[in-house]
């Protein structure tokens, strides 16, 4: 079912409200992110691959083979739900959402720490008014 005129205003009002107040959460809202499927299936294999070593090594009395069931049920897991370092995507913000709705694509820098922490610092002695 399709929103009326005054739904569409409202709602476009309400996506310009929420980017002029916090356009970094706008930002992370538009970005569509999917972790590939097989991701979930190789883990999915691991994750019973483990759950079974751990159910023979205890049928067995075999602590070692249940250890090694629960390393590998746990490593699946963690696989599952880590964020992919080698793809071909971009990780992290892909723009600025600007007051009228547009991506401005920002410019990533490779900060160090050090630099990081002193713009922070620069910016909160700035907000307080000191």
């Amino acid at each position: 079912m399709p929103l009326s005129e005054y739904e569409q205003r409202v709602l476009e009002q309400m996506e310009r409200q929420l980017t002029s107040d916090d356009p970094r959460l706008a930002n992370t809202l538009t970005q569509r992110g999917r972790r590939p499927f097989g991701r979930y299936v190789i883990a999915g294999v691991g994750a019973t691959v483990g759950l079974l070593l751990l159910v023979l090594g205890a049928a067995q009395s075999q602590a070692w083979l249940g250890v090694v069931g629960f390393v590998i049920m746990f490593g699946a897991v963690a696989f599952a739900f880590a964020d992919p370092r080698h793809s071909g995507r971009r990780s992290g913000p892909r723009g600025v959402v600007q007051s009228d709705g547009a991506v401005r694509p920002v410019k990533k820098q490779r900060a160090g720490l050090m630099s990081r922490l002193e713009e922070r610092w620069e910016r909160r002695r700035g907000e307080s008014g000191r």
